[in-house]
């Protein structure tokens, strides 16, 4: 029996009817629906990648190595395949253990687990040490700027953008953001400012040339760091803003009039979470605004096996509700909540157009393996946002006096 059709007959009684793609195995068979993307098994070990690790983890072992590929449009195959994944280890019946077992033994699936992909990230030490943090942030961000580059607006802003209108621009987008922070923390010439995970400067050279404020920026990973010190010299900024390679609980100076952690707060942990809104709070005056734009999710904590693994290793979300209960209790007032998911589809769809056209060159900078991860996370990532299933916001806190005065204006100017 070809394989195709054996396969899809071991696996469709786990999800109740027939699969939502069609399938295509290494000897060329297939079954499924016609119309539906393809998911193309190139070999045996794709299935045993899934038989190991069951679930989101396996799947993007699969696709990260080229053994499992999607034809037809990518967006609509992993949408049908997660919500398959998701759905399958509570509907459907099991087959006969006899029929299932001689299949999986003709098939090649029975064997020891596949190893792990090399773009994998393999970090050691105590969970959120200085030095493991170094690490994992090497491990996403120091790839090189140049392939940063094939994907960010000109800002170099990786993070959500702020669309105004349905047509802006991901730059006009990302504009509007650091327009939007700069007024919620109501900026003034000559302020001081303390950019934490400053990435590659877009915040902290938007306050210094667009709004003349004192900028401190601090970031752990080097290839950031040389990134904004030469736009600091190219735009004559060195007087305004000053970056250090520095970990946020090293920082040593007060007074602040505002801070700022656009997507850092992601990775600094569950258990430092508390460490970190208490230095902040203790770095600003009083009367001083902090915002914070992190993601948040609900279905459960962390960042999700696939991120964890490739991406961003030992991330942690949680619900918006908690992160603000933490803010408060770390001794900020919230003042303003603002959810934005449906800017990050947007952000996230521009980001993968620009990588998608520049394919060639990010294999040449960082190899298929590593450029087929980033296809996979641009793809997973705007379904998470469009989905719900993840959110991003910004929380806009404030350092009131003991006798409760904020500075805050009585009516929002943002």
């Amino acid at each position: 029996m070809p394989a195709a059709p054996a396969l899809a007959a071991l696996v469709e009684p786990l999800f109740g009817g027939e699969l939502p793609v069609r399938l295509r195995a290494w000897d060329g068979s297939e079954h499924g629906p016609q119309g539906a993307p393809v998911v193309v098994l190139r070999n045996r070990r794709a299935l045993r990648r899934l038989l190991w690790s069951p679930g989101e983890l396996g799947l993007a072992q699969a696709y990260v190595t080229g053994d499992l590929d999607v034809e037809g449009d990518l967006f609509d195959g992993f949408r049908r395949i997660w919500a398959t994944v998701r759905s399958g280890s509570v509907t459907g019946t099991r087959p006969p253990v006899g029929p299932a077992l001689r299949t999986a033994l003709r098939y090649g699936l029975v064997g020891l687990p596949p190893r792990a992909p090399a773009s994998q990230a393999r970090l050691s030490g105590p969970l959120h040490s200085l030095l493991r943090d170094r690490a994992a942030i090497s491990h996403h961000y120091d790839l090189s700027n140049e392939f940063y580059e094939l994907i960010l607006d000109p800002h170099m802003a990786y993070s959500c953008g702020y669309f105004r209108t349905p047509d802006d621009t991901v730059e006009q987008a990302q504009t509007n953001k650091l327009s939007l922070i700069a007024d919620k923390l109501g900026v003034v010439p000559g302020g001081r400012h303390l950019d934490i995970g400053c990435g590659w400067g877009s915040l902290s050279l938007y306050l210094a040339e667009k709004r003349d404020v004192q900028v401190l920026g601090v970031t752990i990973s080097q290839e950031q760091k040389a990134f904004i010190d030469k736009r600091i010299a190219d735009r004559g900024l060195a007087d305004r803003v000053e970056i250090r390679l520095q970990d946020y609980r090293e920082v040593p100076e007060l007074g602040f009039d505002s801070v700022s952690s656009i997507e850092m707060g992601e990775h600094v942990g569950a258990e430092n979470y508390p460490t970190f809104v208490r230095l902040i709070e203790s770095r600003l005056r009083v009367g001083g605004r902090a915002l914070i734009q992190q993601m948040s999710r609900r279905d459960r904590p962390g960042g999700g096996d696939f991120i964890e693994a490739y991406i961003a290793p030992d991330m942690h979300m949680r619900p918006v509700g908690e992160t603000v209960a933490l803010i408060e209790d770390g001794g900020l007032e919230v003042r303003d909540v603002h959810m934005m998911r449906e800017h990050y589809v947007k952000t996230i769809l521009a980001w993968y157009a620009s990588f998608e056209s520049h394919w060639d060159r990010a294999v040449e900078l960082v190899g298929e393996e590593v450029a087929r991860v980033w296809r996979l996370y641009m793809v997973g990532s705007a379904l998470v946002f469009e989905e719900g299933r993840m959110g991003v916001d910004q929380i806009l806190a404030v350092k009131k006096s003991p006798d409760g005065r904020s500075d805050m204006p009585l009516v929002r100017a943002w």
